[in-house]
């Protein structure tokens, strides 16, 4: 069977002890892999009164079926964790490269449980799983961490999953980042990482993920790549295997840096009054290079503003800073403050909704489900379908190329199995029903 490389590497952080266990093939078959196989991992591990920052809650990263493997996108994998934003189950897909090294280092999914003693790394090379002291590089930003730590183990090609200072000073607001630019953001996944002590992970794998059939993938790739003609495919800081890249270099007053995939300057300039592409740029870059989310951050400051506006926000809370709309310079200090969790950066680090409520004014909370946008009706098909392409994978940019009829394909070629189109659909109604008994246990509707 190919596909999944079928073994799990577990690693308890308190203890530091390494274990490398089988994946039954019947049940990841139930759940597919990447969201869905980590998702029922985590609500058969986690009680639902668990505390997301307890040793007790696990982070998982998991890749897809079809990570790793010649299809187009398949670089994707999740961040699969109890949130302390809600206590639900939650999930963020990344891109990069980290998770197709971790199939080729001969895993499917990692599971972190615990909490280290201190600061600490961990090393994935092969059968080689070492857990490093990291206490050098804890409060350094993502990029100057990530160049630390290639430099110590000497390995300028290994691939790096990072938290930056949000992540290490528990923000709700904080993302984990793999490859500088590629993030898993909402729902506080990075604090979930910081509250365990856990800096960054690194892989380098040198082994290759099998295929069940591949003359009828060759086949399938054929037919299904004529759909992606006139795409310039690009290397250039494009996920693993991807035609549409998503990020590019741009150079700041604050150095040169990977726009994210996460990068929403249309929004940061709308929501606080930065129009000038210099100055939204350097907002931007610091997000990334801090480990924030960026639309959390223009959500919570945006609020701040009108708080100040106001008069709940009073002028001895500021500490000589302005919070102010279009105010750039003041914008950037109140985001380093946010990171690093100084004064009122504590209160607007566990974003925008508990900012508002700590001045009982929940009715000027700037969050992003809150914003209007237009309901379109989504199938239940389509939601399926939605969650089958996270479970395998594949990037949901795929979705206006690809067929339902090609997933299936594409996944019976790859794992040798059997699957009918409604029965990958019938996955996918599965995974979503798993994560909602969960969050109906926690009390999320």
């Amino acid at each position: 069977m190919g596909g999944d490389v079928r073994k799990i590497l577990r690693i308890n952080l308190t203890s530091k002890q390494v274990r490398k266990e089988h994946l039954d093939a019947e049940f990841a078959g139930r759940y597919l892999s990447g969201r869905g196989l980590a998702g029922k991992i985590l609500t058969d591990e986690v009680p639902a009164h668990v505390d997301a920052f307890s040793p007790e809650n696990k982070l998982l990263l998991a890749t897809g079926l079809l990570t790793g493997t010649t299809i187009p996108t398949s670089g994707r994998f999740m961040a699969v964790t109890k949130s302390p934003v809600n206590g639900g189950l939650v999930f963020s897909n990344f891109g990069g490269t980290w998770g197709s090294q971790l199939k080729f280092a001969g895993y499917d999914l990692v599971i972190l449980e615990g909490k280290a003693e201190y600061p600490v790394y961990i090393v994935i090379r092969n059968d080689s799983v070492e857990i490093k002291n990291a206490a050098h590089v804890w409060g350094k930003d993502v990029f100057a961490a990530t160049e630390a730590l290639k430099q110590e183990i000497r390995d300028p090609m290994v691939k790096t999953l990072t938290i930056g200072p949000a992540g290490e000073n528990l923000s709700l607001m904080a993302v984990i980042t793999n490859d500088l630019n590629h993030v898993a953001g909402r729902s506080g996944v990075g604090a979930v990482m910081g509250s365990k002590n856990l800096k960054a992970i690194m892989v380098r794998g040198t082994g290759k993920v099998e295929t069940a059939d591949p003359v009828a993938l060759k086949r399938i790739l054929t037919d299904a790549l004529q759909k992606f003609k006139g795409i310039k495919w690009s290397k250039d800081d494009a996920c693993f295997q991807c035609p549409f890249p998503c990020g590019h270099r741009s150079k700041g007053k604050r150095g040169e840096a990977l726009d994210s995939e996460q990068s929403l300057a249309p929004e940061l300039g709308s929501n606080l009054g930065i129009y000038d592409g210099q100055a939204l740029q350097d907002v931007s870059a610091l997000c990334n290079r801090l480990g924030l989310d960026q639309a959390a951050v223009s959500s919570v400051i945006a609020t701040g503003i009108e708080l100040v506006r106001r008069g709940y926000i009073k002028p001895e809370e500021l500490d000589g800073i302005p919070l102010e709309f279009g105010n750039s310079q003041g914008i950037l200090e109140w985001i380093e403050k946010i990171a690093y969790s100084e004064g009122l950066g504590v209160k607007m680090g566990l974003g925008s909704k508990h900012l508002a409520a700590s001045y009982d004014a929940l009715d000027i909370s700037e969050t992003p489900k809150k914003r209007k946008r237009a309901k379109t009706p989504v199938s239940e098909d389509l939601r399926d379908l939605t969650v089958v392409i996270d479970s395998v994978g594949l990037c949901l940019f795929t979705s206006g190329t690809f067929s339902l009829s090609d997933y299936t394909e594409l996944v019976n070629a790859v794992i040798g199995s059997k699957y009918a189109n409604e029965e990958l659909l019938a996955c996918g109604a599965q995974i979503r029903n798993n994560e909602r008994l969960y969050n109906l246990s926690v009390g999320q509707n």
